[in-house]
């Protein structure tokens, strides 16, 4: 019977795992709702770490992306202002070397023409002031009639 022995001890063993395990699950069913709660609520506190870290992430990169954009502005409007010289500078040596005034010469030139009209509106002036007509006295009505027309009488019809 030794091996009734064992294998009543086993029976007994497997009886009191399974009793174990009945347990477990009865007292999961009562405080599973609690242990749920609980498990949701630090899942709330973990999400919410999360996102804070996600946004502060995202700040900081935005504003690297911002300075780096700044930068790549600034270096491209330096070279184009540079490029704008040069272009500048070879266009001025082309319409030179084709005779062209520059920009400096006509501005020049354009004074040198306003000035010449100002003097010239100035002798005009005091030309037309030298000028003046003379006054006539007005003749009486009776003298126009006294005098004879000086205007051509048409050859009579023959």
């Amino acid at each position: 019977m030794p091996d009734d022995d064992k294998t009543d001890r086993i029976k007994d063993s497997a009886q009191q795992i399974w009793l174990a395990g009945l347990g477990a699950f009865a007292k999961m069913q009562q405080e599973g709702s609690k242990a749920f709660e609980a498990l949701v609520k630090d899942g709330l506190g973990v999400q919410k770490k999360t996102q804070q870290a996600a946004e502060e992430t995202l700040s900081q990169a935005q504003a690297r992306m911002a300075g780096f954009a700044s930068e790549f502005g600034s270096r491209a409007a330096g070279g184009w202002g540079k490029l704008e010289s040069i272009f500048e500078e070879r266009v001025a040596r082309a319409l030179e070397k084709l005779g062209m005034p520059s920009a400096h010469e006509v501005a020049a030139l354009q004074a040198r023409v306003e000035a010449l009209e100002a003097q010239l509106k100035r002798k005009d002036g005091a030309v037309r002031s030298a000028r003046a007509p003379r006054k006539t006295a007005a003749r009486h009505p009776g003298e126009a009639a006294a005098k004879p027309s000086r205007r051509r009488k048409p050859p009579a019809a023959t």
